[in-house]
């Protein structure tokens, strides 16, 4: 997994409330198992018409939004069934950060599993930071993990919380695996162990 330190890029408005994971990624694309490849079907029922051609008014579809990776979405976001593809499409697509007023948790989970980093703030907050990302392309927002501040293109920070361990893990570019594979020592250790008391198993 990539680490998330710090990340300058362009950050795209979408204000609709209660985007569900079928909103995200729907059904018709979860066959997959890989995690590459469902960036371009993100939003798929929003960003295209019945034969597949863009709709030119979706945010994403806009040309000072192509390269977006910061989403500033409305409440409630990733709500509905559980599925990790939504996350999957988001970073494939090539967003690290969604900022929302509240995520469903299972989303707000996975995402942190997939190198996203998903930001709680106030209303207030989101209403500032919807207006800077309405500017377009040339309005480029700044996330800090590290110091847990965000920078609008104006120069105005503001602060936001995240759980220490989840920093970490991302900080580091760790997933469930590579939290496993810090642990390689002491699981050599075990099994070497285990092979001498137990040498019939």
């Amino acid at each position: 997994m990539d680490k998330f330190q710090k990340l300058t890029g362009i950050a795209a408005p979408m204000p609709l409330v209660n985007i569900d994971t079928d909103m995200i990624i729907p059904k018709v694309f979860l066959k997959t198992i890989k995690r590459s490849g469902l960036g371009v079907n993100l939003f798929d029922e929003m960003r295209y018409d019945r034969e597949g051609n863009e709709l030119p008014d979706f945010v994403l579809n806009k040309p000072q939004y192509r390269s977006t990776e910061i989403l500033v979405a409305g409440d409630n976001f990733g709500c509905g069934s559980s599925r990790e593809h939504a996350p999957w499409a988001i970073a494939d697509f090539g967003i690290r950060c969604v900022i929302s007023t509240s995520f469903a948790d299972i989303f707000f989970n996975n995402c942190f599993k997939n190198g996203i980093l998903p930001i709680v703030l106030s209303q207030e907050q989101v209403d500032i930071l919807m207006q800077d990302a309405e500017k377009g392309e040339n309005a480029r927002m700044t996330v800090d993990l590290e110091a847990q501040e965000i920078t609008t293109s104006d120069g105005e920070v503001i602060k936001f919380e995240v759980d220490a361990f989840k920093k970490h893990c991302l900080l580091n570019g760790l997933d469930d695996i590579g939290l496993t594979m810090e642990k390689v020592g002491a699981i050599d250790s075990f099994e070497a162990q285990a092979a001498q008391s137990r040498p019939w198993v």
